[in-house]
């Protein structure tokens, strides 16, 4: 049985990106399972989209390599243009989702590691790979969250890469021999069916900064597992962003790219986006009808997980039955996942009989 990573219970709609930040109790008529959705009716009735599209109400990615300063630049952006900033999701962003307390086990995480893939990239059990595909599902639900958000509130999104930039670790993760040739291409034909369903970003800021300097803010970093890593795949991680991923990107996306002294003045990278007339893209040609479909498809969470799946074996992400029954009935023993959220007596959850 293949691994289905996303196979287990995931919020959907709104409940799913409120669940970030807020936790919801369970009442008469009022548990999760109970939240209004857009959908046709809505849509029926007359929401529409574009009259809440302002100026901002944009998608804008920061990427760079490691340590790169991008994430503080998009918190400034964010601060200074109103817009909601996203950081970049890691492995247990599923978690957050459900809104868990504490962060689940491993093995309801994708069954990876990002500190031994740093500790041993080669390791056999194919941890590399795991959280490669992993990752790039975590990437496209949080993308999912940003367009629901934009979409629901005409507010824009500043995120920390996105599921189009995550094909920079794995172009470097094969240079360096960390996984096979047909990892590459599972990789690619998931890419391939997935991404192509929902818009790029409006705006790509690249933030560069050299190999051997971020080596060496990698080594003066307090978490021990990124003080070894080679240089050589920092600089593969370089050479696929400026070769590979911002030519492709600068064909539907604005591009600004700044060395890492520039990114620092974040007035000026402002006064470049104000600048920008984003005249070039798909977002160009929507209107209420596709922001009405794509709605629909960002809100369904387990629908973009799914994209995520196809029936093909490979060692590196495949179970057998008998492990996927054990680690599935494992997660509905755990406290409020036997049922649906608010249906759940051993957390509290009351007046189930009534909904």
């Amino acid at each position: 049985m293949a691994l289905r990573v996303i196979g287990l219970v995931i919020p959907s709609g709104a409940t799913a990106f409120k669940a970030v930040n807020v936790a919801q109790k369970a009442g008469v008529h009022t548990s999760s399972v109970r939240s209004l959705r857009y959908g046709w009716l809505a849509y029926a009735l007359g929401e529409r989209t574009t009259p809440r599209l302002k100026q901002n109400s944009k998608i804008i990615t920061l990427d760079g390599n490691l340590s790169s300063g991008k994430g503080a630049l998009a918190q400034k952006l964010a601060d200074k243009l109103g817009m909601l900033y996203m950081p970049e999701p890691d492995t247990f962003y599923l978690d957050k989702m459900t809104g868990e307390k504490e962060p689940l086990p491993v093995d309801f995480n994708g069954m990876c590691s990002l500190e031994k893939f740093y500790a041993d990239p080669k390791a056999a059990d194919g941890n590399g790979y795991r959280l490669q595909m992993w990752m790039y599902t975590m990437r496209l639900l949080q993308y999912a969250d940003a367009l629901e958000h934009l979409l629901t509130t005409g507010q824009g999104v500043i995120l920390e890469r996105s599921p189009f930039s995550d094909t920079v670790f794995l172009e470097a993760m094969f240079k360096e021999g960390y996984i096979r040739k047909e990892c590459v291409q599972h990789y690619n034909e998931i890419k391939g069916i997935s991404i192509c369903e929902f818009l790029p970003p409006h705006l790509v800021v690249y933030v560069d900064l050299p190999a051997e300097d971020v080596q060496k803010k990698l080594k003066q970093s307090g978490k021990s597992y990124l003080q070894n890593v080679p240089l050589t795949y920092l600089k593969s991680i370089e050479d696929s962003y400026k070769k590979s991923f911002l030519p492709k990107i600068s064909e539907t996306s604005e591009v600004l790219a700044y060395d890492a002294t520039q990114a620092q003045d974040v007035e000026r990278v402002v006064e470049d986006i104000d600048y920008l007339k984003f005249e070039k893209g798909p977002w160009l040609e929507q209107d209420d009808v596709t922001y009405h479909h794509m709605r629909m498809l960002v809100e369904d969470k387990q629908k973009v997980a799914t994209l995520t799946h196809i029936p093909k074996f490979l060692p590196e992400i495949t179970i057998g039955a008998h492990d996927y029954d054990e680690k599935y009935y494992a997660y509905k023993s755990l406290p409020g996942k036997k049922y649906a959220p608010g249906y759940n007596a051993d957390v509290g959850d009351k007046y189930i009989w009534l909904k």
